[in-house]
Parts: structure tokens; sequence; C-alpha cells
């Protein structure tokens, strides 16, 4: 048995060495250099926890990145998997247009973000966009919104363009549904329970597992949404679109300054990191149920 586990180990240490080279290495490198001075020209100094005071009593845009970060989080994580799972629930009827509406839905997932982002733009153009042009026409009067670069609708404009992502959603859980037993709804029939009813108090609690998994995946992808941004607001205006992935690159590239975006980087892991473990304290809820 000892001669097994030794062989064991000498397995995985190649695989171990390798993790702790690509994947721990950098975060330890991440956390030591965010309690530093670090940028071009000048000599790496340690400043201990300034970098962090800084971002939170000093740096508005840091808080306003951190403040629109869990806003998205938390509509991702709810209404774009509340729009996916109802719209699979409709599709899952096996009408004759769910193949091709199921098609349509999951397109956005397997295009690049900043095309999505230039498609947007092109929909929300001010002068010939596709909404301004129809509220032009319903309302017969001149209309031309800057919807990405309006204060009051830019939050909004960018959160829409996250919308299509809800279809990965709505696969995924039409992919769970088609593996519920045909009995399961006959039996619901036999006790006279409507399609409604069928689908709320029957088919729904058995989706509760894939739900959360789509939950977890979209409330995750927050934390590494930047293209769309830059490709359509940058930030603008002000920080009013401004997210931590997006600060923190303009703090690398625009500033240069190395270790403050490392504080920021260290504060989006753990972000990730209490994400995580709250999601997967409720899973733990529903499990000891």
């Amino acid at each position: 048995m000892t001669k097994n586990k030794k062989w064991v180990i000498l397995f995985l240490l190649p695989g171990i060495l390798l993790f702790s080279f690509i994947f721990l290495g950098p975060i330890i490198v991440l956390f030591g250099t965010s309690f530093t001075d670090w940028s071009i020209g000048k000599e790496i100094s340690l400043v201990g926890l300034k970098n962090y005071i800084y971002l939170f009593t000093e740096d508005k845009t840091f808080m306003d990145s951190l403040k629109n970060t869990a806003i998205w989080i938390l509509l991702q994580a709810t209404f774009h998997v509340f729009i996916g799972t109802v719209v699979a629930i409709i599709l899952a009827k096996k009408r004759w247009y769910s193949s091709a509406i199921r098609t349509i839905f999951f397109i956005p997932n397997v295009i690049s973000s900043a095309a999505l982002g230039m498609l947007f733009l092109c929909v929300m153009n001010p002068q010939y966009g596709f909404i301004n042009t129809l509220i032009m026409k319903i309302t017969g009067e001149g209309f031309s919104q800057n919807w990405f670069m309006d204060p009051k609708s830019a939050f909004s404009a960018v959160t829409m363009t996250w919308l299509p992502y809800a279809g990965l959603v709505t696969i995924l859980v039409m992919a769970e549904m088609s593996s519920v037993s045909e009995d399961v709804y006959e039996a619901a029939k036999i006790d006279g329970a409507s399609s409604f009813q069928t689908d709320i108090y029957v088919v729904l609690p058995l989706m509760k597992n894939i739900i959360g998994t789509s939950a977890v995946l979209a409330a995750t992808s927050m934390l590494q949404k930047l293209d769309i941004i830059m490709m359509t607001t940058n930030g603008g205006p002000g920080s009013r679109t401004m997210n931590m992935p997006m600060y923190l690159y303009k703090t690398v590239f625009t500033n240069n300054n190395y270790g403050l975006a490392n504080a920021q980087g260290v504060l989006l892991v753990l972000l990730g990191v209490i994400l995580l473990k709250s999601i997967r304290k409720i899973f733990s809820m529903d499990a000891k149920e």
C-alpha cells in the first residue's frame, strides 16, 4: 500500500508543480506587490496598506466600479437567469418554432463580446440606430438619444448588452428539462395539474441545481467583463459604467500604477471567492434540507 502511495504521489507531483507555477505563483506575486508603490520610472517600495486605504477612502472611481460590479453581479444572477429559465420553459413545449428560437438565443454566446459591443453601438446609434428610428416612427417626432453617453441611460444601456447571454441559461435549462421523465408529466396530468402548474410546481423544482449552476456562471462572468464596456462606453460617462476589471485595466495601462492595480486585483479575487463561497453555502443548505 505504501509503495502504491509513493507512485501516486510521483505521478501527481508534475501536475501539482505545474498548478503551483501557473496559478498559485501569480496569486502570491499579486498579493505581495499589492503592498508596494510600483510604477514605471520609480523603484519599488513597500507602502503597507496604503494602496487599500487609498482605494476605499480617496478613490471615488474605484468605489463606483465596486458598486457597479456588485449591481451587475446581482442582475446577472437573478434577472438574466430568470429570463433564461422562463424562455426555456416556453420553448420546451416543442412547438414548430422552438428550434429556430433556441438557435437565435444561443447565437450571441458564440459571437465575440467585442463584436457584440459593436453591434449594440449600431443598434443604439443616436443618428441611425434601430431603437431611435423605431421611437421616431412610433411618436412621429425627432428623437436622438445617445444611449451610451447619456449619464441617465448609460448604465441601463450597458446592462442591456449582457441580456443576450441569458440564452446560455436557456440552453442549459432546456438540456436539463429534456432529461425529465415523461412519467412526471403524466403523473401531474392525472392529478389534474394544468400545464402551467406542472411547470411551476413540478418541473421547476427539479431544475434547481442547473438554475443554481447558471447563477454561478452568470455571476462570476461579471468579474471578467471588460471588452463590451471598452467597446461601448470605456467606463464613462465619468465612472457611470466603470466596473472593476475596466478600472484595473486603466490603472495598469493608462496610469501605469502596478502596485495600486495589484491591490485592485486582490480585491477582485477576494470578491470572486466570497461570491463562490456564498453560493456554495446556499447549495449546502439545500442539501441539508
